[in-house]
């Protein structure tokens, strides 16, 4: 599966019947996926068949899906209230004799209020299932083009997060063959401290302090550190290669890494290694800045 970022626009439009719609989607980062709904009035209904359609492309972000639903045509057509009208003709009757005898025209009716009503046609409930399918069949469209920007942006964001963790085993590789770390080199620094030790201080105990070199011997040593780093580069390169939403697992992997780069440069004592160890936690900040925007 291809690497997603969080952030991404699309836009659909089309029509329906007498009404034309667009679709406008908006994606950020975020922790989960929130989706955020803008319908316009009377479009409610739709909108858990949106989140439905949502969930299925997409599992992080923040998500903003926004409808406008404009009328492409218009249309009116002419309603009679049957009951005003037959109580008009009624009253006519009525007072007949006592008004012009003239036949009731037309546009005196059109001038009486409540006897005709002029009105966009309702929507039968075909026309409102075939509209709302269309609708709901264009959000899917857009969700498809959000989705493959989003793609498009990941690909580029894993070449990146890549040539990283290329790095960071280079660095690595630096700290594991440096000439500091053979046993040699610790042991004939460690033997000059403590001759320095002992020539400004007779009083010591030799036997106390050979086990206390020993001790830092011991915890000078980097070889779990640099072991744990090459396990976390190749889960990483692992992750990578998988794709899909990695972007959580690959935040965890670079709180590993910072914290095995930490341990490197509180243990050194070799001013090579101190150095790689501080740019191995400079690349590091910077494989977790771009993991954010990875879903």
């Amino acid at each position: 599966m291809p690497l997603q970022s969080m952030t991404g626009f699309a836009r659909k439009e089309g029509s329906s019947g007498r009404c034309r719609w667009a679709w406008e989607l908006r994606s950020v980062n975020g922790k989960g996926l929130d989706v955020r709904m803008r319908l316009p009035p009377g479009l409610e209904r739709l909108e858990p068949d949106c989140r439905r359609l949502a969930t299925q492309y997409f599992s992080r972000g923040n998500l903003q899906i926004a409808l406008s639903l404009t009328s492409s045509e218009t249309a009116i057509e002419a309603v009679i209230n049957h009951e005003a009208l037959a109580a008009v003709l009624k009253l006519r009757e009525q007072i007949g004799d006592r008004v012009d005898p003239a036949p009731l025209r037309f546009d005196t009716l059109l001038t009486i209020r409540g006897i005709i009503d002029f009105r966009e046609p309702e929507e039968s409930e075909s026309e409102r299932e075939g509209r709302d399918a269309d609708i709901l069949a264009g959000l899917e469209q857009a969700l498809a083009d959000l989705k493959g920007m989003r793609e498009k942006e990941g690909t580029a964001l894993g070449q990146i997060l890549s040539a990283q963790v290329d790095r960071i085993e280079q660095l690595r590789a630096t700290v594991e063959n440096d000439p500091s770390r053979s046993p040699q080199a610790i042991a004939d620094r460690l033997a000059q401290q403590l001759a320095q030790v002992m020539e400004n201080s007779s009083s010591l105990d030799r036997e106390r302090l050979h086990v206390e070199v020993a001790l830092l011997a011991t915890r000078a040593d980097l070889r779990e550190e640099i072991d744990r780093l090459g396990a976390h580069v190749a889960a990483a390169r692992d992750l990578l290669a998988k794709g899909g939403p990695v972007g959580r697992k690959l935040d965890f992997l670079a709180q590993e890494f910072n914290r095995e780069s930490n341990t490197i440069c509180s243990k050194s004592n070799a001013a090579a290694v101190s150095a790689a160890g501080i740019e191995l936690k400079v690349v590091i900040d910077q494989f977790r800045e771009q993991v954010q925007n990875l879903e």
